[in-house]
């Protein structure tokens, strides 16, 4: 009975690992198809930002990291900065709202900006009141916040760049359900800072896919000893 349930032990263990070494193989097609694509968009030249019609007609996925343009006017009053973690240190980013000239309205993170810059007040020179073209690349919302650092809206104290609650907590209506992360275009007296935008996919799916092929064979390896073993 014993040795029974050795093999049976054995066989399963081999069979799982190498099922979740064919997953791994997999995922890592995936994940290479998906950095191809994601490469692909953010250099190819700028579209005109999505309409909410055009939004529904693909999976939010293939949207993401496309390079696009929008016109319109900033709404400067009603800008939201959330705590970032840039390669120039802490501080936040710059979410202002933009109505576009076909009425609808989009957040755009106008980049990084330190904590001393975070009264809009001592960056009055990039404030514009006329229509702006902004270029960059389309993000999906950021909901909820970061990992043990939830967004309180009430409190105005942001982690992650939440479109709904954002809009929700500044009185915005019919707002694309993504935000745009502006390009390195400069701005008046240098902040905020764009184009600070981080494109990393993790890819160890090859390693994983080793580790649970050698655990396949090591199970193999057992079966058969107990396969062979003398009762």
């Amino acid at each position: 009975m014993k040795r029974v349930l050795l093999l049976a032990l054995t066989l399963g263990g081999t069979l799982l690992f190498i099922a979740l070494g064919v997953w791994q193989v997999e995922r890592r097609s995936w994940k290479l198809a998906l950095i191809e694509a994601v490469e692909e968009r953010v250099h190819a030249s700028p579209i005109a930002a999505p309409s909410l019609t055009e939004w529904r007609r693909r999976p939010p996925s293939e949207w993401q990291y496309r390079h696009v343009t929008v016109i319109g006017r900033f709404l400067h009053d009603r800008e939201t900065l959330v705590q970032a973690v840039t390669e120039q240190g802490n501080g936040y980013w710059v979410l202002s709202p933009l109505v576009t000239t076909k009425g609808a309205c989009v957040l755009i993170n106008r980049g990084f900006v330190t904590p001393e810059r975070a009264d809009r007040r001592s960056r009055s020179r990039a404030l514009p009141t006329a229509p702006v073209r902004v270029t960059g690349l389309l993000r999906l919302s950021e909901p909820g916040g970061r990992i043990l650092r939830a967004n309180q809206p009430q409190q105005d104290r942001w982690y992650s760049r939440d479109v709904e609650a954002i809009a929700g907590r500044q009185n915005l209506s019919g707002v694309a359900p993504y935000f745009i992360d502006a390009d390195a275009s400069p701005n008046g007296g240098g902040w905020p800072v764009g184009g600070l935008t981080v494109i990393t996919f993790p890819n160890n799916h090859l390693v994983y896919a080793l580790t649970w092929f050698s655990l396949a064979l090591l199970c193999a390896y057992g079966f058969l000893l107990v396969l062979r073993r003398r009762t």
